[in-house]
């Protein structure tokens, strides 16, 4: 079977299609989901809340562009929806910063597992600017519109994200040559 016909299966509600689907995409959708979730009992939540929404949305795929694309959007938007309500519920306000930018120091000799782990501790905000930012290649105003924050407040918590991501680098790197 062929990608589009497990789609259009899927769109039928065909419970071994979604399975397959499920099967062949769920490590891809997680670690998207892990880039935007606090940590692995979130992001699996959200990975499970994604699969939800795709399945209900999938018979609206209009086989223009990447299905993959498509669901990794679902899965953003999921973790986005989830920051938003927990936003509602606390009354933030965050002040920008000056733009400058701010340089990450070499990580090239930290594994993964820990930059992951610098990543999800970001406050939340911060987090979802600098992963739509940085790993998804959203612009400022776009990311201004999924947030409902001004432009400037995006660039400032990637700006915020970035200081707070070099100094935990910075003290890893201190620890690594301590040991």
């Amino acid at each position: 079977m062929n990608l589009e016909e497990l789609i259009n299966s899927c769109g039928k509600g065909n419970t071994a299609s979604q399975s397959v689907l499920y099967q062949t995409y769920k490590d891809t959708l997680f670690a998207v989901s892990l880039k935007y979730c606090k940590n692995r009992e979130e992001a699996q939540d959200n990975l499970q809340d994604a699969f939800l929404e795709i399945f209900k949305r999938i018979k609206k795929f209009k086989h223009v562009g990447s299905f993959e694309g498509w669901m990794k959007r679902i899965t953003i938007n999921k973790a986005i929806d989830k920051y938003k309500k927990n936003v509602k519920s606390k009354d933030l306000n965050y002040h920008s910063l000056t733009q400058e930018e701010v340089a990450i120091t070499p990580i090239d000799q930290i594994p993964l597992a820990t930059i992951l782990k610098f990543i999800q501790n970001l406050p939340d905000q911060y987090r979802l600017v600098f992963n739509l930012y940085e790993l998804d290649d959203f612009s400022h105003r776009e990311i201004s519109k999924l947030l409902a924050i001004s432009e400037g407040t995006s660039k400032s918590n990637l700006n915020r994200a970035k200081k707070i991501l070099k100094q935990n680098i910075n003290e890893y790197h201190k620890q690594v040559h301590e040991e």
